[in-house]
């Protein structure tokens, strides 16, 4: 086979993946009702459960904190669950090959030759680092403005788990604690990777043109943001953010691990932190 053939066969079947999922796109309805069974898990997990069954702040930050976390989490590990269901559901097995494919786990692709390249990767960088830019340069700004035209969003200082670290006890406490270390671990994946991304990026975000066209990043993007309802301060935020620096990329080189690799540098930094107060450097 000729390399001019074999370009040739790449290209048509990119175009056949691209039919197969023009023909099985999504209704306005169907967009939402997976929204749903997204966001409102996060919600009640966050507002209902969470006060619940909480220790009281005061008395236990730790404690509180823990089990927010926790309580997310059940939360984004349910995410995955949803999008094998939707993939078994849609596909008929969970064969890796079936899950890549679905998902869009693949190297990125050339917007106009449809070929995978690696030198596509690189377009990484440049949204890495507008999302670093944004979340240190805007988004204090943005979440102070959120909150003062809709103060009831404010965050309540249950939620703040910030203020754990305040405490030169509880971070005493932590040293040596890897089960703190590996439940943010835990919770990075689900919320970077295997959750969120997975059930945006991957199950959503392809099958939104049939309803929003080439807009379908920004619809995808702006959902996400509004799906923050189990931290509602922080909306506005991801609402700007989302279709920019996570949608679009994902969408124009067809590939949801660019969303990812944005995404993942946020927990990568968080799990820098946490590992240095459990090794006791904090």
């Amino acid at each position: 086979m000729t390399t001019d053939t074999l370009s040739q066969h790449v290209v048509q079947d990119s175009m056949n993946r691209t039919q197969a999922e023009r023909m099985g796109q999504y209704s306005l309805w169907q967009i939402l009702g997976i929204w749903v069974l997204a966001a409102l898990p996060m919600g009640i997990l966050s507002w209902v459960v969470f006060p619940a069954v909480t220790p009281d702040f005061n008395s236990d930050p730790l404690g509180a904190g823990v089990t927010r976390i926790v309580l997310l989490s059940v939360g984004l590990i349910w995410q995955f669950v949803l999008c094998m269901i939707i993939v078994r559901k849609e596909e008929g097995d969970l064969r890796w090959a079936t899950i890549k494919r679905r998902l869009r786990l693949n190297r990125p692709q050339d917007p106009t030759t449809g070929k995978s390249r690696r030198r596509l990767w690189l377009w990484v960088i440049p949204f890495l680092i507008a999302s670093i830019v944004y979340d240190l340069a805007l988004t204090p700004s943005v979440d102070k403005l959120w909150v003062s035209i809709f103060p009831f969003l404010t965050e309540p200082s249950s939620f703040n788990f910030d203020l754990v670290f305040q405490s030169q006890e509880i971070l005493h406490r932590l040293v040596g604690a890897w089960w703190f270390f590996g439940l943010f671990v835990v919770t990075s994946v689900f919320n970077t990777i295997l959750g969120e991304e997975f059930l945006f990026r991957g199950v959503l975000l392809p099958k939104m043109e049939g309803v929003f066209g080439r807009w379908s990043w920004m619809a995808n993007g702006v959902l996400f943001g509004l799906y923050h309802v189990h931290m509602p301060w922080s909306i506005l935020q991801n609402v700007i953010s989302g279709p920019f620096v996570l949608a679009f990329p994902s969408w124009r080189y067809r590939s949801t691990w660019m969303a990812v690799i944005v995404h993942s540098a946020q927990s990568v930094y968080v799990l820098v932190l946490i590992l240095g107060v459990v090794l006791g450097l904090a």
